[in-house]
This record gives C-alpha cells, sequence and structure tokens, in this order.
C-alpha cells in the first residue's frame, strides 16, 4: 500500500524581488539589433573597422542632429576634451578655470593637455559653476574657462560669457553628459569654441562601449583634432598656432573611433528623440514620488534650467541626508544607486599640490557628501521607480530624519 506523506509543515521559501541595476539595455539593445547587425556585416563587408566609413556617416548623422558644423569622432569622451584644449590652442602651464564638482576626467583632460587647472564652486542652486567663483579665481595665467553641463541642464553660459569678455578668456564645454541640451536652440558644445560629447554605454546617447565625439563650429579646431586623433596624420603645420615653439608636425593620439561602435551609435540616434521623452517621463515620476520625502533635501524638477535651456535627463540626481547609508540599504534591497561624486577636484590626491584645503568650495563638496543618482534609463519600468521610491521612504520612515 502506498504510504501517504504527511504535508510539509514549512512555507515555501519567499521570493525576494528582481534586482534593479543601476543601468541595463538589454530590451531595447534586442530591438535595435537587426539593423546593428545589417550595420555590422556592412563593416564586415568592406574590411574597414576604425576611422571608415561608418564613423563618417554617424559624424555626418550627429551633425544634423546637433546643428554642428563639425563633428569629429573619436574613442572616448575625455579623449575629446584633450583634443579640444590642444586645438582650441592650450599652451603648456595655461590655466584651464574648471568646477571643483565634476568627474574626473575634466581636471584631468587639462593636465593631458599641459595646462593646470583652477578650480571653482559650483551655483547654489544646481551643478554647474558658478560665474561669481569663476571671476574669484582668474590670474593673469588665466587662458579658459570650461564649464560642465551635468545631469539634467546647462551650466550658466551667459553668466560664464559674461566673465570670459572681461577677462579675454576661451570658452570651452565639458559637454560629455548634455546630448539635447540647447539654449536658445543651440546645441551644448557650440556655446562657446567647441564642446564635447561622451557615448559611454550610460550615456543618454550610449554605445557599446567607449567613445566619444568633438563638436564645433570653428573650421580650424575641426581641422586640427582631426589630425590630432590620428597621430597628426593629415595636419597642416602650426606655425601660426600660439606657444608651439617652432613646430614642423602635430603629435597627435590614436583616438580613433571604432565602426562597430559608430553602428551602434548611429542606429540608436533614430531614436534619441523617443529615448529622451522616456526619460524625462521617468524622472518626473520620480519627483513627484519623492518631492517632500524627509531626508531627501533636492529633486532635480524643483530648480528649472537657465533661462532659454531645456532639461535632458542624463540621471536622476536627489541630494539626501545619510546618503551611504541609504546605498546600502537600497543595495541590500537588490536596487544599485551611484554617487556623483564622492571626492570633490580640489581635495583629490592627485591634485594636492594645488594647496587646497577642505572648505575652500563649500557647495561642490555639499554635493559630493549628499548626492545620489538613482536608476534611469529608457527600459525602466513605472513600477521599478515605484520600488524605488518606496525603499527611499522605508528607509527615512525607520528613523533617519
Amino acid at each position: 500500500m502506498e504510504k501517504i506523506l504527511p504535508p510539509p509543515t514549512t512555507s515555501p521559501a519567499r521570493t525576494e524581488p528582481a534586482p534593479i541595476p543601476f543601468f541595463t539595455q538589454a530590451t531595447s539593445f534586442g530591438e535595435l539589433w537587426p539593423e546593428i547587425r545589417a550595420h555590422c556585416v556592412d563593416i564586415l563587408d568592406r574590411g574597414k573597422f576604425s576611422h571608415g566609413a561608418k564613423v563618417a556617416e554617424f559624424e555626418g548623422a550627429l551633425a544634423r542632429w546637433t546643428g554642428a558644423r563639425h563633428v569629429v569622432g573619436v574613442n572616448s569622451g575625455t579623449d575629446a576634451l584633450v583634443l579640444l584644449l590642444r586645438a582650441a590652442g592650450l599652451r603648456p602651464g595655461d590655466e584651464v578655470i574648471v568646477p571643483a564638482y565634476t568627474f574626473i576626467a575634466t581636471a584631468g583632460s587639462v593636465v593631458l593637455a599641459g595646462g593646470v587647472p583652477v578650480f571653482a564652486d559650483i551655483e547654489e542652486h544646481g551643478y554647474g559653476i558658478d560665474p561669481r567663483s569663476v571671476e574669484a579665481v582668474v590670474t593673469p595665467r588665466s587662458r579658459m574657462v570650461m564649464p560642465v553641463h551635468l545631469f539634467d541642464r546647462l551650466a550658466d553660459m551667459r553668466g560664464v560669457h559674461a566673465v570670459a569678455r572681461r577677462h579675454g578668456l576661451t570658452v570651452l564645454e565639458d559637454s560629455a553628459e548634455a546630448i539635447g541640451m540647447r539654449l536658445d536652440g543651440t546645441h551644448a558644445g557650440l556655446l562657446g569654441v567647441g564642446g564635447v560629447l561622451s557615448f559611454f554605454p550610460t550615456k543618454t546617447l550610449g554605445a557599446i562601449g567607449d567613445a566619444g565625439a568633438l563638436l564645433t563650429d570653428d573650421d580650424a579646431v575641426a581641422e586640427t583634432a582631426r589630425a590630432l586623433r590620428h597621430h597628426g596624420r593629415g595636419g597642416r603645420t602650426l606655425d601660426h598656432f600660439p606657444g608651439i615653439a617652432n613646430p614642423t608636425v602635430l603629435s597627435g593620439l590614436n583616438s580613433k573611433m571604432d565602426d562597430i561602435q559608430a553602428a551602434v551609435l548611429l542606429t540608436k540616434l533614430a531614436r534619441l528623440d523617443a529615448d529622451i521623452v522616456r526619460r524625462d517621463e521617468l524622472s518626473a515620476r520620480y519627483d513627484d514620488r519623492l518631492r517632500g520625502v524627509p531626508g531627501v533635501y533636492a529633486v532635480p524638477g524643483a530648480v528649472p534650467p537657465h533661462p532659454g535651456g531645456n532639461r535632458v535627463c542624463y540621471v536622476h540626481l536627489i541630494e539626501v541626508r545619510d546618503r551611504d547609508a541609504l546605498v546600502a540599504h537600497l543595495a541590500a534591497k537588490g536596487i544599485e544607486s551611484e554617487t556623483y561624486y564622492p571626492v570633490p577636484m580640489h581635495l583629490q590626491p592627485c591634485f594636492a599640490h594645488l594647496g587646497h584645503a577642505p572648505g575652500d568650495f563649500p557647495r561642490a563638496e555639499a554635493a559630493c557628501a549628499r548626492a545620489l543618482a538613482l536608476p534611469l534609463y529608457p527600459d525602466l519600468a513605472e513600477w521599478q521607480v515605484d520600488r524605488v521610491c518606496d525603499e527611499v521612504e522605508n528607509f527615512y520612515a525607520g528613523g533617519r530624519r
């Protein structure tokens, strides 16, 4: 006779919610794969894998989308900054004023191009460089100012230009995060001598590896940058370029864009407008849920763009109390986040020789201690945004005031 077993005395194991990554493009990339694959077959048939026809095709498409006279594709946003600084005439020892709150590549590119970074504080409301702080750090050696457009809005370009005119400074833009951002219809990166774009995978227009571009309406800057990205090949002599002693040829980099990355970017560019709208919708949902939550100091939608500017949401950045503890709480719940940026530029060990101390740029330091980026990308679902917000609320409801 078959033995009848009693029912189990323990309940089934509880299923944990699926993790929410800080970034993924798995779904959208799958949708785009047939077109990307066709581009890749074309590349294989041509047998030119770097600096080829697909790169030129992407440069042309991006020039039309941004309105730039010139787009120079390179292999990273950082290289684009270095090439821009050099092509714009930076001389060894020249000072370039940059914000103390930014990604390391902003100041690092100045050093790599032979200049000296000089730091300024950020705005009281927002994360762009403060024009008043720029004016306060100008010296006789100041040659350029390079504002950074961060997260979802442009820096105060009118204020920056006013200071630059008074002191004869060249204005360049670290617009690596700023694709789609415009001031009175002019795209970021074209509001001074030139700017850059990064196509790191998490960016609003992202590749599947490193890639970048230089944007400019200046013919000479574009010509020089195109030569510099390929070891100086095809470049003219620089006898008329200031600060370069008896030059004969350009000494450049190997910074050519790969055609595979151009194929991905070309395909994704066609849906960029829709992706920007989607990011804005998700960011607005975050704003609605987190505005007024105890412990959350600021949400992006609470600070409007500068007059004439628009909002394009690269990341959804909030400022919070007990930031690092909240990061740990979210991680324990399977939710990834990023801190932008944990250490301000003037307190980075590599810039210790510049002699700064804590308290020199208080607004930048406060942002580094409180800023937190939450997941934001077109593949993110509304229910995932709600779950992130639920956990933020739960954290502060647990006595974190």
